[in-house]
């Protein structure tokens, strides 16, 4: 149960801004239009494979933007904003409403989409949340557009934390310095750097194999639920199945991220116990350690020796990630 006093966080992801920024941050400016990527469907029997590879490369990985989002408090507002009967966009739909985002439809009305719209619908919609929950401690905007800046400057004086998360060459710097907070989507725990994604010196490694070595479930092989992470094959209309996935590996790899996380937004080399157990609640709320047979969360740490320490012998009971933990996923 959250008490009264937990910090409690509204997240707005202008979808079309990071999607668009990603491509374009691995592709070349203007990529996007180029490729056609607004009205490509991988899935057509005619699209051109190279096309294809290139949009697997660029795909974003919302499980790290909503983990991160989560480790500031409660998600209490999760909302993303796009048309989604656009094939692109449509392809992230399982993925987003997996982890219980918002999904708002807007509607094409102009040749130049829903780029306006956007922006517009997100700046009432969070103006609206500001006086509707005034529990509401912080506003993480998604997006690096300077069209932003009056928003947050809005939302700061109104007495709200403001996050930015955007994409290195894609975001104003006037709005970075409106915000408290501001972060690449680069340096977010668990995202591979576009720079680190290029092939080494010397190989060519064809189109596809390049989109599989950049995808999130590459980079990032950390997932709290399997259907998180859309792959190639799978389809969106199938239902859900992760019988064989082992709840105690889940555990495992959700206990990694949330200490990556406490290590990346803090200084300290040790963190308290209790604050990583609440980080991988508000990443997974139904993580519980019991059904897993351990009678505690303190025999649940303990028996990742290999991956974590522990100090007990303070007032508090510590914990950090081994220096070598990430080298063994």
């Amino acid at each position: 149960m959250h008490e009264p006093s937990d910090p409690r966080v509204g997240l707005y992801i202008d979808f079309d801004n990071i999607v668009i920024s990603r491509y374009q941050q691995l592709h070349g400016r203007n990529a996007f239009q180029r490729d056609g990527i607004r009205n490509f469907d991988k899935t057509s029997r005619d699209a051109d494979p190279e096309v294809a590879a290139r949009l697997a490369a660029a795909t974003v990985d919302f499980n790290a933007i909503i983990d991160f989002a989560a480790s500031f408090g409660t998600l209490v507002v999760n909302r993303a904003y796009a048309d989604w009967s656009v094939p692109v966009n449509a392809s992230y739909q399982r993925q987003l409403m997996s982890r219980a985002v918002d999904l708002t439809q807007l509607f094409t009305t102009t040749t130049r989409g829903t780029k306006n719209g956007a922006d517009i619908r997100l700046a009432v919609d969070v103006v609206e949340d500001l006086f509707r929950l005034p529990d509401l401690t912080h506003i993480i905007i998604v997006a690096g557009d300077s069209d932003y800046i009056a928003l947050a400057q809005k939302s700061k004086r109104l007495g709200r934390f403001v996050v930015g998360i955007g994409v290195a060459g894609s975001t104003s710097t006037s709005l970075a310095a409106a915000c408290d907070e501001f972060e690449d989507y680069d340096s977010l725990p668990g995202i591979v750097k576009a720079e680190a994604a290029q092939a080494a010196p010397g190989s060519s490694p064809s189109p596809a194999e390049a989109a599989m070595d950049q995808t999130p479930s590459k980079a990032r092989k950390l997932t709290v639920v399997p259907m998180f992470s859309h792959t190639e094959d799978a389809r969106f209309e199938e239902p859900d199945v992760a019988e064989d996935i082992d709840p105690r590996t889940l555990a495992t790899e959700l206990l990694v991220r949330a200490l990556k996380i406490g290590h990346a937004k803090g200084d300290d080399e040790w963190l308290n116990t209790g604050t990583v157990k609440n980080q991988m609640r508000r990443m997974d709320p139904s993580f519980n350690e019991k059904p897993l047979g351990f009678r505690s969360f303190t025999d649940f740490l303990s028996s990742h020796s290999d991956l974590v320490e522990l100090d007990d012998d303070g007032p508090q009971r510590l914990i950090r990630l081994r220096p070598d933990a990430g080298a063994r996923e």
